[in-house]
Parts: structure tokens; C-alpha cells; sequence
């Protein structure tokens, strides 16, 4: 861990840190995770049960997984109406060294793990990586760089999966090349070993324009801009929905636009912050019950989509862990600062102070 960093919160997860940059200040998160079994419902999967609630249980060992999310942007560009992000206002792109001293700094708070099964690296956390080449520039070094982060910190990392996440923002004119470029190493490069989500929250071009605040594409010009993509290899394409309440899922219309034998669903609550607060934007009874989930899902599979419904427990969300959440855009930590750290194999002192 360098002396980058700033602050670091434990939460019952891991952590969640900021640091200093070449621009400025970036937040990271590295955690652990509950597994499949515990958190996600996907039939075609063999997750059969509903979700209702999820316990504050402990995570795997990092051993067998660990998750880090990076931020691609100082701030964010973008104005949607659910994230604390763009409080920060934009201040510009992270770098390849940005994003490298952050995956760094992030296994720097478990210093005496030597080994993960696999790592889940999303470019999630502050900004939208479809504004950013050194995403894709981090990610094919990341390939070969594994041999690298061994040799700087001791962890050997057998499978590496980065996941890019974009809204689709409409003035970007080189997002179909920066997606064709991802979809190149996920394909080619990581041999499906990576993920590509498209942010869509509603299938009504009405409440994307508010909850995008009129900057992301609409659903007919983002599955232009995708139609030409190659077949996935490994993971289809995910088609991500944040569910409000109260918000459109029409699986006719998404079927029209994006074929099921490549694009798979993904719903989870729209998540507690702020920016949902004051705009009034919830999932009511999504943590509780999985009754949010049940017509989107089944309409849905009805289409032919394989559908995952993904639900964080009150640790997580409360830790800020879930997307739309930045201590540096006025997000509240909820959790306690010396609480357990709830990671199975994993005992204080790690790399932060109790």
C-alpha cells in the first residue's frame, strides 16, 4: 500500500479508502463477498430461491474471492438522479497509474493474503469508464500484469475478471469504439473471462431521460450501437436494471431491442443514498422481501432472458459498497467504524488500524 492513501473506513466487508492521485482525490473499495448462494437468485444458474432479504453473514475467504472497485474519473460528468457522484462536479480521467496505484492500494489492505481463486475488478466506483482509455489500456496490461502485482505484493491472482459498467452517455462518440475494444479482451484476450454491463434502470425512454438527467443514449441507440458487437464468449452482455419502484421493465419492448441469446438481466434495488433520497427514488421493501423482483423476473425469463436478481445485505448497503454511494460525494457511512470485520479467515490487525 502506498502512501497515496488518505483514509480508510473499515466496514464489515473490508474496506473502503480514499487517496491522493495525480489529480486529485479517488475512492476504492476492496471486500469480500457472500457467494452466489447467499445473494443472487438465477435460475439458469441453479439459484432457485427467492430472495427475501439477505443475512449479515460473513463473506467467503479472499482466497476464493475478492472484490475491488476502482474510480475511473475524478468526479463524474454524468448527472443521474440516483448517485452522489456527481456532487464532486468532473475534474478530469484517472490514469493508467491512477488505476494501477488503486488495484495496488486496495490489496495493500489484506498485506498477508497471498493467494485469491479470483478477483473481481470493477470500474465502478466514482465515473463512467466509456469516457476513459486508460481503462482499457489498465485492463490489457492487467493480463499479463498479474506477474507484476505478485512480484510487487505477494498475491498471486488466478482468475482476474474486470467488469466495465457504462450508462451509455450520448456525447461520447468513441463509445462503440471503446466498447468493440472491450469486447475484443473480453473475447479474445481473458477468453470470456470479463464482463460488459450497460446501465438501463426502465425501458421507458421517459424516466431514463430524467434518471439520466438527458445524457445517456436511449435504449434504441444503445442497442444500435451494440448490435454489431461479436457474440460473448463466457458471460453474455448484461443489461443492468437499479429497479425503483414504480419504474418500467416491459420485457416486449427489451426483447425487440436486444436478443436473449446474447444479452442476459440483471435486477437489483436501486440503492439508499442521498441523490435517491432527495429525488425520491426507492425499491420499496427490496431489502426485505423479494415481491420488487417477482413480475420483472418472470416476464423477463418469459422473453427467453436468463435474469439474475442480485440483493446486497444491510452491511453492504449501509457500508456503502453498492453503486451510487461516494464518501467523497456526501455519502453517509452507516456501519460501525470498530464493528467486526465479517471476512472468513481474515483477523485485526490487517493493513489498517482497528
Amino acid at each position: 500500500m502506498s502512501n497515496s492513501v488518505r483514509t480508510v473506513h473499515r466496514i464489515p466487508t473490508g474496506f473502503l479508502f480514499t487517496g491522493e492521485y495525480s489529480r486529485g482525490m479517488l475512492e476504492t473499495l476492496s471486500i469480500g463477498d457472500y457467494g452466489k448462494k447467499h445473494n443472487v437468485k438465477a435460475d439458469w444458474l441453479g439459484y432457485t430461491e427467492d430472495l427475501d432479504g439477505v443475512a449479515n453473514t460473513t463473506c467467503m475467504p479472499l482466497s476464493e474471492k475478492w472484490v475491488v472497485t476502482l474510480s475511473t474519473q475524478y468526479g463524474c460528468p454524468m448527472a443521474c438522479t440516483f448517485c452522489d457522484v456527481p456532487n464532486l462536479g468532473f475534474h478530469g480521467n484517472a490514469s493508467f497509474e491512477d488505476l494501477q496505484a488503486q488495484l495496488l492500494n486496495a490489496i495493500g489492505m489484506f498485506p498477508g493474503q497471498r493467494y485469491t481463486e479470483r478477483l473481481n475488478l470493477h470500474f465502478a466506483r466514482m465515473g463512467d469508464p466509456g469516457y476513459n482509455d486508460a481503462v482499457l489500456d489498465f485492463t490489457q496490461w492487467l493480463w499479463h500484469g498479474k506477474r507484476d502485482i505478485a512480484a510487487t505484493t505477494g498475491l498471486t491472482i488466478d482468475v482476474l475478471h474486470p467488469v466495465f459498467t457504462t450508462s451509455s452517455p450520448k456525447k461520447v462518440k468513441k463509445l462503440p469504439e471503446r466498447l468493440a475494444r472491450w469486447v475484443s479482451l473480453k473475447n479474445d484476450l481473458y477468453n470470456g473471462q470479463a464482463g460488459l454491463q450497460l446501465s438501463i434502470n426502465s425501458t421507458s425512454d421517459a424516466q431514463r431521460e430524467a434518471m439520466f438527467a438527458g445524457k445517456a443514449m436511449s435504449l434504441a441507440d444503445i442497442a444500435a450501437m451494440v448490435a454489431d458487437l461479436p457474440d460473448p464468449v463466457g458471460r453474455k452482455y448484461c443489461l443492468n436494471f437499479a429497479l425503483a419502484s414504480g419504474y418500467e421493465v416491459d420485457a416486449d419492448r427489451l426483447v425487440s431491442l436486444f436478443s436473449p441469446d446474447r444479452f442476459m438481466v440483471k435486477l437489483t434495488p436501486i440503492h439508499n443514498n442521498n441523490a435517491c433520497r432527495a429525488n425520491g427514488i426507492e425499491t420499496v421493501g427490496g431489502y426485505e422481501a423479494f415481491t420488487p423482483y417477482a413480475t420483472a423476473e418472470r416476464d423477463l425469463k418469459s422473453a427467453g432472458f436468463d435474469v439474475l436478481v442480485f440483493v446486497p445485505s444491510m452491511d453492504e448497503e449501509d457500508g456503502l459498497v453498492t453503486c451510487g454511494n461516494a464518501i467523497l460525494g456526501g455519502s453517509t457511512l452507516r456501519t460501525t467504524p470498530t464493528g467486526p470485520l465479517k471476512i472468513a479467515g481474515v483477523q485485526l490487525p490487517v493493513g489498517q488500524p482497528a
